[in-house]
């Protein structure tokens, strides 16, 4: 018995990776159970395994009592007195009892509470062991699809790799090798829930930090990542030795380095950026390889206004905004990319109306745009000494530039809200001298098809667009052509 239960003990405890006290513990647990439904719930029994026998022993305890009022919890003096010299009265005494007439019921219990508990011991181990290997690189195989989720194979658990997690257009056959980054371990009834990701920046991250050796010692520190999965991604390095050039290491020779990564990340596109603690340059560079023309920095807004040439703006913005918009999550500041034309229009629409001030040259006009006034409600609602701060008092007058502002916001809102209707035009008509001429107009050259057809043209256009009236086509008296005296030509002869 001792060496069959400890042999059994101990493989389990390599099989399913549970500790072998809590094995003990199950058993013991098992035992007072299956005891109680035998005996009685109400009964004080406890459990002890003895390491040296390899066997479970129960006792039961009983309070030492001078009269037994219940025999079941009691004992008298005199029969504890036989069984340990040493007990007085108000002790409590254990029983040993004796396991082999439990009978099949018994036995059976214990077998489900012993189950019970390896389950929920397993389950325990299992999220105690990948609850900490969050957020690394877990390697397993395909074992099936359930709705669209990959169920993967770690080898002692499941895990699931939902399709939202996947990078797009990619497949995996049953029984293939897959790499995935390890998102969360969340408890459940079923036990622990294994979620897996492909599309996570974290994964980016893992994986450069597996093919550039000077990551994974700390040489090289990777400071932000962010991804588009299956299209483009952004990682952003530094490093403390001025020897190591940062973005080369992780480029390597010939670029094989980084095609691994991209490899697995099926096809995606990775720029790598020298990270800078000044996020003007930071942003200059996460806006790659777009060049800059001018930055607006704005502190209060966690903003910055990027100014392009027009022919960088596409490349700026990128595809459908992609490459901006990745950007701004690896930088963290919001970004605003224009063209150097539009931001010249703006400029010229925000300060035409105060162009005949006095002393309000450009060097003001920029000092107000570069410190956020967009708006001519910006510059109307602001305050003396602000405008003083920024454009100084020895140009133009603040208060003068204030009320302009104010001046010309109302009477723009005015024109907004009482705009001036001008009148339709009336249909031109066309008069009789004209219609007669387009009429007669063919018969100057009746030999000619051209002109036949031109006139014809002008005739069909002039019905249709001028909506001409019998009325306007009678000739009044005193403007009917006058027939002019022919002389008639010498006779001809005509022979039937």
């Amino acid at each position: 018995m001792s060496s069959s239960l400890n042999f059994i003990l101990d493989q389990v405890s390599k099989e399913k990776n549970i500790p072998k006290e809590i094995l003990i513990e199950a058993i013991e647990s098992a035992m007072v159970t299956a005891s109680k439904k035998k005996l009685g719930a109400a009964r004080e029994i406890e459990a002890s395994y003895d390491d040296e026998t390899g066997e479970i022993e129960l006792f039961e305890f009983v309070e030492v009592v001078e009269e037994v009022e219940n025999s079941y919890y009691q004992i008298t003096l005199h029969e504890a007195l036989e069984i340990d010299p040493d007990v007085e009265v108000g002790d409590s005494l254990g029983l040993k009892l004796e396991t082999d007439d439990f009978g099949r019921i018994a036995a059976q219990t214990a077998k489900q509470v012993i189950m019970q508990k390896i389950r929920e011991a397993e389950r325990e181990s299992i999220y105690e062991e990948y609850h900490e290997k969050v957020g690394e690189i877990i390697n397993g195989s395909v074992q099936r699809v359930e709705r669209g989720n990959l169920i993967v194979n770690l080898g002692s658990t499941e895990a699931i790799l939902p399709r939202s997690e996947t990078i797009p257009r990619e497949n995996f056959r049953q029984g293939e090798r897959i790499r995935a980054y390890l998102l969360k371990v969340e408890i459940t009834a079923k036990g622990p829930k294994i979620v897996l990701s492909r599309s996570h920046p974290g994964f980016l991250i893992r994986l450069f930090e597996v093919e550039v050796p000077e990551i994974f010692e700390g040489v090289i520190k990777i400071m932000g990542a962010t991804r588009e999965p299956g299209v483009r991604g952004k990682i952003a390095v530094t490093t403390n030795d001025h020897d190591v050039d940062p973005v080369g290491a992780c480029v390597g020779v010939r670029g094989s380095r980084v095609q691994n990564v991209v490899q697995e990340l099926r096809g995606e596109k990775i720029d790598i950026i020298r990270w800078n603690p000044d996020p003007v340059r930071y942003v200059c560079n996460a806006i790659s390889p777009a060049e800059i023309n001018k930055i607006i920095l704005d502190e209060d807004r966690h903003m910055m206004e990027i100014v392009v040439l027009d022919e960088q703006l596409s490349l700026a913005i990128g595809r459908r905004g992609l490459n901006v918009r990745l950007a701004a999550k690896l930088t963290g500041w919001k970004l605003d990319v224009k063209s150097a034309s539009r931001v010249a229009d703006d400029f010229d629409k925000l300060f035409s109306p105060f162009a005949d001030l006095e002393g309000f040259n450009n060097t003001a006009m920029e000092l107000l745009y570069d410190n956020g006034f967009r708006k001519l409600e910006d510059i109307a609602g602001s305050t003396i000494a602000e405008l003083g701060d920024i454009i100084g008092t020895e140009g133009v007058d603040p208060e003068v530039l204030i009320e302009r502002a104010v001046e010309v916001f109302h009477a723009r809102k005015e024109a907004a809200e009482n705009p001036v209707v001008e009148p339709e035009a009336e249909p031109e008509t066309v008069v009789g001298d004209e219609l007669e001429t387009s009429e007669s107009a063919p018969e100057e050259n009746p030999d000619t098809d051209s002109e036949s057809e031109t006139a014809e043209a002008a005739e069909a256009e002039v019905d249709a667009d001028s909506a001409v009236t019998e009325a306007d086509l009678v000739v009044p008296e005193e403007e009917k052509p006058v027939a002019e005296d022919v002389e008639p030509e010498d006779p001809v002869d005509v022979k039937e």
